[in-house]
């Protein structure tokens, strides 16, 4: 192996070229590289190539199981504790390099399935029967919060790639569309580490706050289902606060609060479009204006919204998608690093109360306006 090596290598010499074909490379004649054709050479991205992305996804596997569990004995989302559990793990002083290539592998790619399995929660028809003022009334919220805490983060000195991140999740539907927009953002994993742990405490002050606040406004049933599906982060959350006044707002406030999450789609796509315009890259290289993942969550949408699919397997796609976001937000949990987290300052806490202000202010007006 290492005497083909250096006939080969002296060849590429002579033709003043110092570099050596990788494996499943051609030559410029035709033949492929193999193992007794290319050198050895341990850098680090052949070792993560190389590494088996196994030991990592079982770690994500089981911590998410852990997290689960947990949430079930607990008011805390199990996203966030999966990704505290990820952050823990990441930052003990042992050498995890092994679970790295697994982890990182659920941080993206099993995250990014979980974006498309949340497409089933949704149909249009749910969407056409809440009636034009609601939907006005979503989309109010929606834009105001997503811009406004935007400008709200420039003027505060956030980043502009955590400001986008915490504009989305307070917006749209919390941890799930932070995830979502992650990979459109340029943010690193301390930025959405601390964009999803503050969307999260605010969706729990929210869950427990919006009851009480019905009641101190005197909203009807009727405003309550709007002002919580469209105020509230997690679906999850919005669940607990709905179920305070009976099954029949919480039917509501979980429809309202899903036709908040369809609007993830164009958010993230019109991201992805305007990012794609400001930084213009080679001919052939430029990323697709729709992100492959949020068009198969349109194609799950659609799909849902035929009524050809059954009960039982929206459910199973329901719970599924729960699954790979606990074991995807684990992943992204071990890549944060808490020295540089806590280098991000007071600023983005401070943004994320203007953020939770904004949401539940423009909310409320439109209900009291409109419903």
């Amino acid at each position: 192996m290492t005497a083909a090596a250096s006939v080969i290598g002296s060849i590429y010499a002579v033709r003043d070229d110092c570099s050596l074909p990788l494996l499943g490379q051609f030559y410029d004649y035709g033949c492929m590289a193999n193992e007794l054709s290319t050198l050895s050479v341990d850098t680090p991205t052949t070792q993560v190539a190389k590494a088996s992305l196994l030991p990592g996804l079982a770690v994500a596997v089981l911590l998410a199981v852990g997290a689960r569990e947990l949430a079930a004995l607990s008011p805390i989302s199990s996203l966030t504790i999966a990704v505290v559990a990820g952050m823990i793990l990441g930052n003990l002083p042992l050498d995890i390099d092994r679970f790295r290539p697994g982890l990182a592998f659920a941080g993206k790619h099993v995250l990014r399935i979980g974006v498309v399995a949340l497409g089933m929660r949704l149909s249009i028809g749910q969407i056409g029967n809440l009636g034009l003022p609601v939907i006005l009334t979503i989309m109010a919220t929606v834009t105001a919060t997503f811009f406004g805490t935007q400008a709200l983060g420039r003027r505060l000195g956030v980043s502009g790639p955590l400001s986008l991140l915490i504009a989305t999740g307070y917006s749209i539907c919390g941890a799930s569309a932070i995830a979502a927009m992650e990979s459109s953002s340029d943010a690193d994993e301390e930025e959405v580490a601390l964009a999803i742990g503050l969307v999260t405490l605010a969706g729990t002050i929210a869950m427990f706050s919006i009851p009480v606040l019905g009641d101190v406004f005197a909203l009807t049933d009727a405003q309550y289902v709007v002002w919580a599906g469209a105020s509230i982060h997690d679906v999850a959350q919005v669940v607990a606060a709905g179920s305070a006044r009976g099954s029949a707002v919480l039917a509501g406030a979980v429809v309202v609060k899903l036709t908040r999450v369809m609007l993830l789609a164009p958010l993230v796509t019109g991201v992805s479009i305007s990012r794609s315009r400001r930084s213009p890259s080679e001919p052939g290289t430029r990323p697709a204006p729709i992100p492959s993942f949020v068009a198969g969550f349109l194609v799950f949408v659609a799909l849902r919204s035929t009524g050809f699919v059954p009960e039982n397997l929206i459910d199973t796609v329901a719970s599924i998608e729960k699954w790979l976001f606990a074991i995807a937000l684990v992943g992204l949990g071990a890549g944060v690093r808490l020295d540089r987290l806590r280098k991000l300052g007071g600023a983005p806490l401070l943004l994320g109360a203007m953020a939770s202000g904004i949401v539940a202010a423009v909310s409320l007006g439109a209900v009291l306006l409109t419903v």
